[in-house]
């Protein structure tokens, strides 16, 4: 069966996180939460953060790091940088399975609000949450914010970037 549009688990809805109690729990999509160099000192800071409220499942997070991962490395090199993804997706997503194809509107007529199985891993993203953040020097910068540029374009979120440190060593660049 086909993997629903996003857009039905977009809106917040009460968390279900307790894992003990659930059969089937998909494992996590999200691979790695910290990526480059973890011992530098690096004194700009950007950040990823979300304008609205919204569940992003695990596989938007995975491709939003992947994307930011991929041109940073690239533009900075993988000791010019830190980025870490600062949430995790605990709620789980359940899902009604109704049959699809010719004649199905007749069988799945019944139990419209189901409660669900199991289908995958969302974080609960409320206004104002910081969801990614770079770490980088001064001469990086605008990589850095083109690569969250990057990221945002994966959410399900309008997003904003905001630098938080080292804004007196960018005066000419904010």
């Amino acid at each position: 069966m086909a993997k629903k549009p996003a857009r039905m688990f977009r809106r917040l809805e009460r968390p279900y996180t307790r894992k003990e109690y659930i059969d089937g729990v998909p494992g996590i999509r999200l691979r790695q939460f910290e990526m480059g160099n973890k011992n530098g000192q690096f004194p700009v800071k950007l950040t990823l953060i979300a304008e609205e409220g919204v569940q992003i499942r695990d596989t938007a997070l995975e491709a939003a790091r992947i994307s930011a991962n991929k041109y940073i490395s690239r533009k900075a090199g993988s000791s010019n940088y830190f980025l870490k993804v600062r949430i995790y997706p605990h709620h789980v997503l359940r899902e009604h399975r109704m049959a699809v194809g010719a004649g199905a509107d007749r069988i799945s007529q019944g139990m419209r609000a189901a409660f669900g199985k199991p289908v995958g891993l969302a974080a609960r993203v409320f206004p104002g949450t910081k969801i990614m953040s770079i770490w980088t020097k001064p001469e990086f910068f605008e990589f850095a914010k083109e690569a969250l540029h990057r990221a945002a374009q994966k959410m399900p979120t309008p997003c904003k970037i905001v630098v938080e440190e080292g804004r007196e060593l960018l005066k000419g660049k904010v």
